[in-house]
């Protein structure tokens, strides 16, 4: 069984290599990776919109802070300033980091992904204001901006930057000014024709698109490749399929959230976008899964919701190593951090302890999807950090609803019971076999 895990764990380890070595994974993983804070704000502006300022749910309505209803707007301009804008900053953060790799500094290169995304989105939006249909011109729809527009913008920024980075290597593009003149201006003038020719080109396809096909580029990649990977991953089956995965690689030693993460974030972090925004206009929430409903439900204590394992030793387990570890892992499992669970308990490449570490976040998963679905538990609306202990972030992901938590609590007593018989069989064992 020890041979076949690790020729397993050398084969997937290669292909895991592999994959986290392309660039534009690199560039996608870091773009997002740096947009947590701006998720978060949009998310806390959410929350302090629907707990604190609203006169029917939150403070309020109490008759004496009748007065927080007239801040509202405040968190409501948050709101609209951080999620409202997301493929904006996608775009601009996919740029610098793809020039990263190009070898071209500074945060220009972000100024013209957003510039060739802009180039190939309509510029003009019909509405009706009655029985009168209306054209706004020079606006930019919603859409274009949010996260609908995630995978157009990550699509062009990643083609506009490439392009910019071959043009800005030709020689006879590039203009030399005289050593007198500051290192600043000449390279502004170096970046002219690339610029030119990046946001020219982006432009023309996109109009020739336009032209050929009667749609917009946008509508095109949200309707063919966005829209079908949403609902394939606002299904149970697409979400187990995402975390099996993830836990497949964290027993073969390799992180397993990030080898996800280039197709969890876009697709679970524009879900949660989308929620927090619905709230705020005083919509329902439309989406289950989201990035707090894999924190919630399948990654309590870190991933395998191990916060399970670590009860279930402390009940049964009677073998030392597995204590002290226990002991020593609490307090950072609490904040979901449990790398010191994988590799010193260890998770990693044992047998024994990897079948419940796959399996218990599929059934919490499967319980949370359908306690939320029946409506026993709310949708998650507010971003909140991963590290967030269990119950609070369910609390506060949900803006204050008891269901969540208690379904949650149902969850993390589920884990304990899958890990029990296993921690038994552990105990059979000696340290040397683990």
């Amino acid at each position: 069984m020890q041979g076949f895990m690790d020729r397993l764990a050398n084969v997937l380890g290669v292909f895991a290599n592999k994959i986290n070595n392309l660039r534009y994974i690199m560039v996608i993983k870091n773009a997002f990776a740096a947009l947590i804070p701006v998720i978060i704000t949009g998310a806390f502006g959410t929350l302090f919109s629907a707990m604190v300022f609203d006169s029917e749910n939150g403070l309020a309505k109490i008759k004496a802070l009748r007065f927080l209803e007239n801040l509202k707007p405040i968190s409501s301009s948050i709101s609209y300033v951080t999620l409202s804008f997301l493929t904006i900053y996608v775009v601009f953060l996919i740029g610098i980091e793809l020039a990263k790799l190009n070898k071209i500094s500074g945060v220009f290169p972000g100024v013209i992904a957003v510039m060739s995304y802009l180039s190939v989105n309509p510029m003009m939006f019909e509405f009706l204001n009655g029985d009168v249909t209306v054209i706004a011109e020079n606006v930019l729809a919603k859409q274009y901006t949010d996260t609908k527009g995630l995978f157009l913008g990550m699509f062009i920024s990643i083609v506009s930057i490439e392009l910019y980075s071959w043009l800005g290597r030709q020689k006879r593009l590039q203009i030399k000014m005289p050593d007198s003149v500051p290192g600043n201006v000449s390279a502004s003038f170096s970046a002219l024709f690339p610029t030119i020719l990046t946001v020219t080109t982006i432009a023309t396809a996109g109009f020739a698109i336009k032209s050929l096909t009667g749609m917009y580029l946008y509508d095109i990649i949200y309707n063919v490749v966005q829209r079908p990977l949403e609902g394939i991953v606002q299904g149970l089956p697409g979400i187990l399929l995402l975390m099996f995965i993830a836990q497949i690689f964290w027993v073969i030693g390799i992180h397993g959230n990030q080898m996800v993460k280039p197709i969890r974030e876009p697709l679970l972090l524009a879900a949660i976008a989308v929620n927090t925004e619905a709230i705020e206009a005083g919509k329902e929430a439309p989406n289950i899964i989201t990035m707090p409903f894999w924190d919630m439900y399948m990654s309590m204590g870190g991933s395998g919701v191990t916060i399970g394992l670590l009860i279930a030793i402390m009940i049964v387990g009677k073998r030392e190593d597995m204590r002290q570890i226990t002991k020593l892992s609490l307090a950072p499992g609490i904040f979901n951090i449990n790398e010191p669970v994988i590799f010193g308990m260890p998770i990693m490449l044992n047998p024994i302890l990897a079948i419940p570490f796959i399996i218990t976040p599929l059934v919490t998963g499967t319980i949370g999807y359908f306690a939320t679905s029946l409506g026993f538990a709310a949708k998650a609306v507010v971003m909140v950090p991963w590290p967030m202990p269990p119950i609070v972030n369910a609390y506060l992901a949900t803006a204050g609803d008891i269901g969540a938590v208690l379904t949650q609590v149902v969850c993390i007593v589920v884990a304990i019971l899958i890990y029990l018989p296993f921690v038994v069989v552990m105990n059979r064992t000696t340290s040397e076999i683990a």
